[in-house]
């Protein structure tokens, strides 16, 4: 039920909502804040500054939730890296000023449903952390987490949130050991919710435009220009909400990575699992929870296995993977109806960046960094740019500043820039196959010419799609995602479909196309895509 996504692959929220359709931008416009990107922290912000009297326009390169809130898990619950890690970090104090924007986020939430009457399936359940336990037939196989659960329940508590240490998750017939409990945990289907909020901010007069790609950001202080394929945007303030900056080319891609994570949707026998939510402490870690198909029926839905965008020659492997690891701990489920896949902003040092885009002007303001806590975060980044927008204090401006070093995560943004380093390294090697009659209807390669690579795409009916494989981000050297049939780059994210457009920013362009000699050997000549798209 919904339009054109960023990937190939179809979650069941993106089988189960109608999403409202806008129209592109019909040329050029005045507005007082131009929100780029209709995911729940574009539309959260429009709606927020909507209701502060504020005209606002919202464009995006796709359509409403369709980009990475529609491959969302959509649950709410504690910090990616949990409140033993967040204290660990950063201290007791800003642990608990962490756990007060978590629960102001989730409030706020309940809050939109309720006074928006808007049909999504919103409800709270209780939330259990486990170890990484492996069940077994003669009870379970013990591992070294117990005291780690410990940690983490007494953090959380340090922290002011409810939690208590049980010895196993209640009403689950396989045993997977003591848990952490936080109760009062939240979930529910965010295509739906994005569409009533959609409609909410629609009523209250403000805009939306779809298929409306944007592609440079300029001005100063008192205003910016967003420049789009459709026309220009005039505006006093520019929220970019576009899950990664793609107007900031070097700064913010050096504190965050973006990472591929999976889910499988298997359907299940009623009575079958109890309404909760469930995470593990494995590496990488998995998570669990409930969601209902069309019919009304219940669906598990398991996620996890990930890996860095663009760095695994196997990625539709994961989803056996997790369907393995389901099955080992939830035996009574049927067989799996969804497969797909998410990108994931991994801050260096665990936290989110909301507020004002460094080293801009200080009317761009930009909400990223979402860690796995996609609907959390980017509820919290809604609350804080408005804030910032309508010039008020907010408690947790300093804590999110995407200005912020990254000193409590230093160990981790080395490790990320040498990754990238390596990646360019690609460039003196081979391709993945020798010759385009190598690569199978359906699938793509990247083949080395000279010292260009070119990424090669055979569609189902045979013909050869040729891009020069080089990101037009900062000319990182795409791999081909056989799980989604798109060209990802293992630097920064940024993601392209097998025509070259951009899926995923921060490239700002699409690749470029090379043609093919009648023997499959590329001629030196490249032109440019045809389509220009910005990003989401």
């Amino acid at each position: 039920m919904l339009g054109a996504t960023n990937g190939s692959s179809t979650s069941v929220w993106m089988d189960t909502a109608a999403v409202p359709v806008f129209p592109p931008l019909a040329g050029d416009l005045e507005a007082g804040v131009c929100v780029i990107g209709a995911g729940i922290a574009g539309l959260t912000t429009a709606y927020l500054l909507a209701q502060e009297g504020l005209d606002v326009v919202v464009i995006d390169a796709l359509g409403v939730g369709a980009g990475e809130t529609g491959r969302t898990t959509a649950h709410f619950f504690p910090p990616d890296e949990w409140y033993g890690g967040i204290e660990h970090r950063f201290g007791a104090a800003q642990a608990r000023l962490v756990a007060g924007s978590y629960a102001h986020a989730l409030e706020l939430v309940e809050g939109i449903v309720r006074r928006e009457h808007i049909d999504c399936g919103f409800g709270r359940l209780d939330g259990y952390l486990v170890g990484a336990y492996a069940p077994r037939a003669d009870g379970i196989v013990a591992d070294s987490t117990a005291a780690r659960l410990q940690h983490e329940r007494d953090a959380a508590v340090r922290a002011g949130v409810a939690a208590d240490l049980l010895p196993a998750v209640p009403g689950l017939d396989v045993q997977l050991g003591p848990c952490v409990r936080y109760p009062g945990q939240a979930q529910f289907q965010p295509l739906q919710y994005l569409a009533g909020l959609a409609r909410a901010f629609s009523a209250r007069g403000g805009r939306i435009h779809g298929a409306t790609h944007a592609h440079r950001v300029r001005g100063d202080h008192r205003r910016q220009v967003v420049a789009t394929d459709r026309g220009a945007i005039r505006t006093k303030a520019v929220v970019v909400a576009t899950h990664t900056p793609f107007n900031d080319r070097v700064v913010m891609h050096t504190k965050q990575a973006g990472y591929r994570t999976y889910v499988v949707g298997l359907r299940l026998p009623r009575p079958g699992v109890p309404r909760l939510l469930l995470w593990d402490l494995g590496d990488p870690y998995h998570y669990v929870r409930l969601a209902q198909d069309g019919a009304g029926n219940d669906v598990l839905v398991v996620g996890g296995a990930d890996h860095k965008t663009g760095q695994d020659a196997h990625p539709a492997h994961r989803y056996d993977e997790l369907e393995r690891w389901a099955r080992a701990r939830f035996p009574m489920a049927l067989e799996v109806a969804w497969r797909w896949s998410g990108e994931v902003m991994e801050p260096a040092d665990g936290l989110p960046f909301l507020g004002r885009n460094p080293m801009d002007d200080e009317n761009v303001y930009l909400i990223t960094g979402d860690s796995g806590n996609g609907m959390t975060h980017c509820t919290i980044g809604a609350m804080l740019v408005t804030d910032l927008i309508m010039e008020r204090p907010n408690p947790w401006s300093a804590l999110y500043d995407p200005a912020r070093k990254p000193v409590h995560g230093f160990r981790e943004f080395a490790g990320e820039q040498a990754n990238v380093m390596a990646r360019y390294g690609e460039w003196l090697t081979g391709g993945a196959v020798d010759s385009v009659h190598a690569i199978a209807p359906g699938e793509g390669a990247v083949l080395r010419d000279g010292l260009r690579r070119i990424a090669v795409y055979r569609d189902p009916q045979g013909a050869l799609h040729a891009l020069s494989a080089k990101c037009t981000h900062l000319g990182c050297a795409v791999h081909w995602n056989g799980a989604e049939r798109s060209w990802d780059c293992p630097c920064h994210a940024s993601r392209f479909d097998t025509e070259g457009n951009v899926l995923h920013g921060p490239a700002p362009t699409a690749l470029a196309r090379v043609e093919l000699r009648a023997d499959a050997a590329p001629l030196p000549r490249e032109r440019r895509s045809g389509a220009r798209r910005g990003v989401r």
